[in-house]
C-alpha cells in the first residue's frame, strides 16, 4: 500500500521549502527567525555532500537534529529554511564525506531572545575546492 507523501511546507515570507519538522519547536514561542540556506551551485553535484542542521533552545538541550543531502537543493529550485524561535543556537555543518580527505565544516549561529520577529539570516554554504584542483591550479 503507497503512504501519501507528508505535507511540504513553504515559507510565506520567501517561499522556500521548510525542512520537515523545523517549525514550532519551543512550545509557547513563536518562530520569529527563518534560516535560509543556500548551498553554491557548483556544489549542488556533489553525491554525498549533505547539512547537518540542529537546534539547541539551551546549551543542555538538542532540541532538533536533521541531515538534508545537498541534492534536496537541485530537486527544490524554491530553496530550502528553517524556523526557530528567538532563543538558543543554531549549528549548521556541511559534511562530504567523498573526497580523501573528507570535508566537514561547522558554523554556529546565536539567536538573541532580542532578535525581532520576521528576521532572515543567511548560512551560505560552499564546499572548498578538490585538493587535486587546488594542486592544479598551484602548479600552472
Amino acid at each position: 500500500m503507497t503512504q501519501p507523501a507528508p505535507q511540504q511546507f513553504k515559507s510565506a515570507q520567501s517561499g522556500r521549502l521548510v525542512v520537515p519538522g523545523w517549525m514550532n519547536l519551543v512550545p509557547g514561542k513563536a518562530d520569529g527567525v527563518e534560516i535560509q540556506l543556500d548551498v553554491a551551485a557548483a556544489d549542488l553535484n556533489r553525491a554525498q555532500a549533505s547539512l547537518l542542521i540542529e537546534y539547541w533552545a539551551t546549551p543542555d538541550d538538542l532540541t532538533l537534529q536533521s541531515v538534508l543531502p545537498v541534492r534536496a537543493f537541485s530537486a527544490a529550485s524554491e530553496g530550502w529554511c528553517a524556523f526557530v524561535p528567538p532563543q538558543g543556537r543554531v549549528l549548521v555543518r556541511a559534511i562530504d564525506p567523498q573526497p580523501n580527505p573528507p570535508v566537514l565544516a561547522s558554523h554556529w549561529i546565536n539567536v538573541d531572545p532580542a532578535t525581532p520577529a520576521g528576521t532572515t539570516v543567511n548560512v551560505a554554504v560552499q564546499f572548498p575546492t578538490a585538493p587535486s584542483a587546488i594542486q592544479t591550479l598551484l602548479n600552472q
